[in-house]
């Protein structure tokens, strides 16, 4: 499925701009940085991960949700104003660069030790659980959004389900954007969608939309570790990307190169005032839906994001689409995430009569699916997909030593 003409790939392109749009412009939206800027980062960030990756993984970077806490706090941001204080943002954007920085370094180290500690770190009894967990704990985020109107949410929602099931040739391949068509429809018919976005757009961005950084070892030291909960997230993407379409990208490009990318793409985020950067499950989810993984549909899309970002009345249309009709959108996507990560377990094979296994994965679903928190000395907080990743490896490591595989324990 992969082997389709050039005007359909822009179409699959276009279809992962809409699956990846709301999520990338919320974060500027919820830090008081600028959505053109941060378009124009994902996108340029994504072809910077092709190039250092080789092409070979279809992935797109979006803005990331991990650093939304420190962005606030560092730039001081003004809930009545919703805008970070000119004085202390480029401080924000300077921890955001030292965060790219902590990417760089941790490429470095597994590169220098190889991917097979990480796969001792990370068998199939934990990435299985950690990407449920990846798709389970964005599902009240879709439920929140479809709220807004279950009957735009239902029409989105139940036409992606017809095509992709009844639905043959060039229309299976593009459900996502059918079913966002549909629900737009059905809002402009009821009178729903809201087309004031157009009203306040310029024409261009303008150099004065981005914003520069600057440094403190505080901010820096601030932010930094943040990298750290986000390499447990990567390391889930990564997998549930490579379950999706049946390939080892810890082999190749390798787990150093697509790390090496999310830290270049956001150094160069950080230095255009844009939000740091990260893989992003909306477009993974685009991928199992579709069946169609061919990289080039991505970098179509990071092209179209670019656009977006400089050409403001593109992205202004984007906004007027109601978010009840994205929470329908991403009530299927986040779904097919944790479908996958149910995928992972039954292809592995998993004994579940085996104690082991089944205290593994148990911890790991409780620790990202409850709301727990753990809070190091430092500050640094780790909740969800983060706390369920380091909770499966631990697991795994005490109990591999207390439990060695042995007919006794299957």
């Amino acid at each position: 499925m992969d082997k389709v003409n050039h005007s359909t790939k822009v179409v699959l392109g276009v279809q992962h701009v809409f699956a990846m749009f709301g999520a990338t412009v919320l974060v500027p939206a919820l830090t008081g940085l600028n959505p053109s800027v941060a378009l124009l980062a994902a996108g340029i960030g994504t072809l910077l991960f092709h190039v250092i990756t080789g092409g070979v993984v279809p992935v797109f970077l979006g803005s990331s949700f991990a650093f939304i806490g420190v962005i606030q706090s560092i730039g001081k941001y003004n809930t009545e104003t919703k805008a970070l204080d000119p004085k202390f943002a480029p401080y924000a954007l300077g921890g955001l660069f030292g965060a790219g920085v902590i990417y760089l370094i941790l490429a470095g180290v597994v590169r220098l030790f190889g991917t097979g500690f990480i796969k001792k770190l990370f068998p199939p009894v934990v990435t299985g659980p950690v990407i449920m967990v990846i798709g389970l704990s964005l599902a009240p985020i879709a439920v929140e959004m479809a709220q807004a109107n279950w009957i735009l949410a239902l029409t989105s929602m139940l036409t992606i389900v017809g095509v992709s099931c009844f639905m043959k040739g060039f229309f299976k391949l593009v459900p996502i954007l059918i079913g966002i068509m549909a629900g737009y429809a059905a809002a402009a018919a009821m009178g729903l969608v809201d087309y004031s976005a157009f009203e306040s757009s310029k024409l261009f961005i303008s150099l004065s939309d981005f914003s520069f950084p600057k440094f403190s070892m505080d901010a820096v030291l601030t932010v930094a570790p943040i990298a750290i909960v986000s390499f447990m997230e990567h390391i889930g993407d990564i997998t549930t990307n490579g379950a999706v379409v049946g390939k080892d990208f810890f082999e190749k490009p390798g787990l150093h190169r697509t790390l090496m990318g999310d830290g270049v793409a956001t150094i160069f985020a950080s230095l255009i005032g844009a939000p740091a950067n990260t893989t992003y499950s909306e477009n993974t989810g685009v991928l199992a839906v579709t069946k169609n993984y061919n990289p080039a549909i991505i970098r179509i899309a990071a092209v179209f994001a670019i656009i977006l970002g400089v050409f403001s009345p593109l992205g202004a249309f984007l906004k007027t689409i109601p978010v009840a009709v994205m929470g329908g959108v991403s009530f299927i996507l986040f779904g097919m995430i944790a479908s996958i990560g149910m995928r992972t377990i039954a292809h592995s094979k998993l004994d579940f009569n085996n104690s082991r296994n089944l205290m593994i994965v148990t911890l790991i679903l409780t620790a990202g699916l409850s709301g727990a928190k753990f809070e190091t000395a430092g500050g640094v907080t780790l909740t969800g997909i983060g706390l369920a990743a380091l909770v499966g490896m631990l697991a795994n490591l005490v109990l591999h030593i207390i439990l060695p595989d042995n007919p006794d324990n299957d």
